[in-house]
């Protein structure tokens, strides 16, 4: 992993702190990065440094890394990133920039791109599209566990590991590469008055959400990406995965590619960051990315 090169950055937007990481030069070609879901910047330390001729700006969405936590009344919907996401930019002063998110990130960043089509010139997707969809006779359903869920968060116990490296073993046996798991926990770790350390994350990220988007949501909000869109896709997730999101995004989404890369959900942070990296570079530079799928 490559945080040496890294510079740290910080910002407060809407009485929020947020923090990120940033490779590459001020003046270079913009690029924001959003990192999924219980991961946080150090999801880009090893694309970052890749991507050449690039300001790589990698964000600790709030509840997350070194990022606040929300207020107690507060949600976490995929939509509610969205104010801080542009008070970055406007700090940052992009009024127009390229954007990659992974997993929860990706959709993340493809409702900012729906919303502010004029701003964003590309969009890069790792390993994922749109959220599942939710069916309308579900909603007092989702409702109902969403209110549940966060009533009983508070009550949850934070767990402590002994060391560092114990809570990246954690990580490590989702199916992370130790070095990959011993960035992004480092990260997202504190340590305990009475030693050891616990994870910064906002337990009510692993809360449901009240709402969630519908089907015809979900494709109104693809539809409305008029900028060129890459996906790309975890080669060692299952074959039948990798088909639907393939699918469904060449359906919805009128300019797409799609290619796959080496390595599981993580690709971008290991392995496949090189892959990553040139077909990113490619894309962004107006070269047509090779198609795999």
């Amino acid at each position: 992993m490559s945080l040496r090169d890294a510079e740290s950055l910080n910002w407060e937007v809407n009485g929020l702190g947020l923090a990120g990481l940033s490779w590459g030069c001020q003046g270079e070609r913009p690029v924001l990065a959003l990192h999924g879901w219980l991961d946080n910047a150090a999801s880009f330390s090893a694309l970052g440094p890749l991507l050449t001729g690039c300001q790589l700006v990698a964000l600790d969405l709030s509840g997350h890394g070194r990022s606040d936590h929300r207020s107690p009344d507060a949600s976490y919907q995929i939509w509610d990133d969205l104010p801080e996401i542009l008070g970055v930019l406007n700090e940052l002063g992009w009024e127009q920039f390229d954007l990659v998110g992974h997993s929860r990130g990706a959709i993340i960043a493809g409702l900012l791109a729906a919303t502010f089509p004029e701003r964003v010139k590309r969009l890069v997707l790792l390993d994922a599209v749109s959220p599942e969809p939710v069916p309308e006779q579900d909603f007092a359903r989702q409702m109902r566990r969403a209110l549940t869920e966060k009533q009983e968060s508070p009550q949850r116990k934070p767990k402590i590991f002994a060391t560092l490296e114990e809570a990246a073993a954690r990580r490590e046996a989702g199916g992370l590469s130790h070095a990959a798991a011993l960035a992004l926990a480092a990260r997202n770790v504190s340590q305990c008055k009475g030693g050891g350390v616990t994870w910064t994350t906002d337990s009510r990220l692993q809360c449901a959400s009240a709402v969630k988007l519908t089907g015809a949501q979900i494709r109104a909000v693809l539809g409305a990406l008029t900028m060129p869109v890459m996906l790309l896709l975890a080669k060692d997730v299952a074959a039948d995965s990798r088909v639907r999101m393939a699918g469904h995004a060449r359906q919805t989404i009128r300019d797409i590619r799609v290619a796959e890369v080496v390595g599981g959900h993580h690709f971008h942070l290991e392995q496949g960051a090189g892959d990553v990296a040139q077909l990113m570079l490619q894309f962004l530079t107006d070269r047509t990315g090779r198609e795999n799928i």
